[in-house]
């Protein structure tokens, strides 16, 4: 992006964010008007901002604000608390995941024509990773289970990290298979998991120095609300740096930063919902960049590759796809049909999708192969559809619902003063 792009794209926040209440009443969220907005404004055919999505710069701007908004949202969960409802998340990363990825896999080859199956793997595992920001509606609607709420917390938190090395593999092996390389790169399982593993750990370091740290600093009045604030936004970005310095899962790294931060600061002295405001709020303004990347970038992709196959492959991913193994992955769990229903549906694909349409995009462009430009096109089509229907339905759902706020709901989300407006934020908004 150039000068006048990033100047454009600046103003145009600016001044979204003095109507965005008033435009979430009406259940407009900010991905939506972004994705419309850098269509009309950035795409190659008359807009007039030059935006150019094959960068690793537009790349780098989608994974740390996913990383900043996954370190706030997990430093509100509270971890005893979860520690009594774990199964049913535990059933939905340990369950659900794999199979959606297998299920989305398998669909994609047999849709696809001529689908590689390294090509179709990919597809699965981009899109399987869950963004509850497109139903945040919902999940901070103090009506709707903190049980159902707390599981899609945890579930869209953990699963864009484990999901992370599958699509690895997957943009690795297609690479050569169109001949981006000279041989197959090895992805050894016992890899994938030490990424999985050195980034939990370096995270888990980062969150919990910090939140010692920030526990001492206070009670010796050594710092300050406003620098404690800093110190907090240094540590998302830290977390999210040492693990990609380490070559590690940066977003595993950034959640469970966010999970030791709050594990480990001291309630009494350190206000960890106040502290967040600032990863969280620069997680949002580059998640409004990304959105406009994706209208940019994406959507002509979308509009010169969509084909049927895509658009039914598309509508499976956020139904069957999705409701499927997320029923199968609770069958015995002792949750009403409704409560499956709702976490089978509430499964928005978002910015973990982006950023991997954005990875292919980075390293698959070049090969100009009509397949590679097909399975972008179907996350990003996909990953449309959802900021349409999610964001669409999310409200309505929660008003619809019934159920009354639970007893001891100490981690239920609250106005949060300084903050976008729930129904309009960029990425991952959680209890």
């Amino acid at each position: 992006m150039d000068a006048t792009s990033i100047t454009a794209l600046a103003l145009l926040i600016a001044a979204w964010a003095f109507v965005s209440g008033a435009l979430s009443r009406h259940n407009l969220t900010g991905p939506m008007l972004f994705t419309l907005v850098g269509f009309l404004l950035g795409n190659p055919w008359w807009g007039p901002l030059a935006i150019d999505v094959e960068t690793r710069s537009a790349h780098a701007v989608a994974e740390l604000a996913l990383a900043m908004l996954l370190f706030a949202d997990a430093s509100r969960i509270d971890l005893r608390a979860l520690r009594r409802q774990a199964a049913v998340p535990l059933r939905l990363l340990g369950i659900g995941l794999p199979l959606a990825i297998a299920l989305g896999t398998v669909a994609a080859f047999l849709l696809g024509p001529d689908m590689p199956w390294a090509l179709a793997l990919f597809i699965g595992a981009a899109l399987a990773p869950t963004d509850a920001a497109l139903s945040a509606p919902v999940i901070e609607d103090r009506r709707i289970p903190l049980l159902l709420r707390r599981s899609l917390n945890v579930e869209s938190g953990l699963n864009d990290g484990i999901a992370t090395p599958v699509v690895t593999v997957g943009v690795v092996l297609t690479a050569s298979a169109v001949g981006l390389t000279s041989a197959t790169e090895s992805v050894a399982f016992a890899t994938v998991v030490r990424e999985l593993a050195v980034g939990a750990g370096a995270g888990v370091a980062v969150g919990a120095l910090g939140g010692w740290a920030a526990t001492v600093a206070t009670r010796r009045g050594w710092t300050t609300p406003g620098a404690r604030r800093i110190a907090v936004l240094s540590l998302a970005v830290g977390a999210f740096g040492l693990a990609q310095a380490a070559g590690a899962n940066a977003f595993i790294a950034a959640f469970t930063a966010g999970l030791a931060f709050s594990a480990v600061a001291s309630k009494d002295l350190v206000d960890t919902e106040a502290d967040v405001v600032l990863p969280e709020l620069g997680g949002e303004l580059l998640a409004l960049g990304v959105w406009f990347l994706f209208g940019a970038g994406l959507i002509p992709v979308i509009l010169a590759y969509a084909n049927g196959w895509t658009v039914l492959y598309a509508v499976l991913a956020l139904t069957v796809l999705r409701m499927l193994p997320v029923a199968l992955a609770l069958v015995g769990a002792g949750l009403p049909r409704r409560h499956v229903l709702f976490l089978g549906w509430f499964g928005p694909r978002g910015l973990a999708s982006v950023v991997f349409a954005l990875i292919a995009v980075e390293e698959l462009a070049e090969s100009q192969h009509p397949l590679v430009a097909q399975a972008i096109a179907v996350v990003a089509l996909t990953v449309l559809l959802s900021v349409l229907l999610h964001g669409a339905t999310a409200g309505p759902a929660a008003a619809r619902s019934s159920a009354a706020p639970e007893p001891g709901d100490a981690d239920a989300p609250q106005a949060r003063r300084g903050h976008l407006p729930a129904a309009d934020r960029g990425a991952s908004t959680h209890p």
